[in-house]
């Protein structure tokens, strides 16, 4: 299970900070995942950064509805949280 994000506001530094519904909050630094480049590439535009809005139907953070972040992947890396087990294991299915 993840928990959906329900706020964000940009940050300087390409930094988002983030609520999630289970009352939780952190900073998500994207840096990391901007010098991955690849569909995060277009994120190194300041001004398209700032465009970050949460997708309400799907509990993400989006830009422009072309690129998210998985909520997984936002949750563990804006709280310090562990990724949930199934994506540690690489295992290609989530449990029910």
């Amino acid at each position: 299970m993840w928990h959906d994000v329900i706020t964000v506001t940009c940050e300087s530094d390409y930094k988002l900070r983030l609520t999630f519904d289970d009352g939780k909050s952190g900073v998500l630094d994207c840096r990391s995942l901007i010098e991955r480049g690849g569909v995060f590439a277009r994120l190194r535009d300041p001004e398209f950064f700032r465009t970050a809005k949460v997708n309400e139907e799907l509990g993400v953070v989006t830009w422009n509805d072309d690129i998210d972040i998985a909520p997984e992947t936002a949750y563990s890396l804006a709280t310090g949280s562990p990724l949930p087990e199934w994506m540690q294991t690489g295992t290609s299915s989530q449990p029910e």
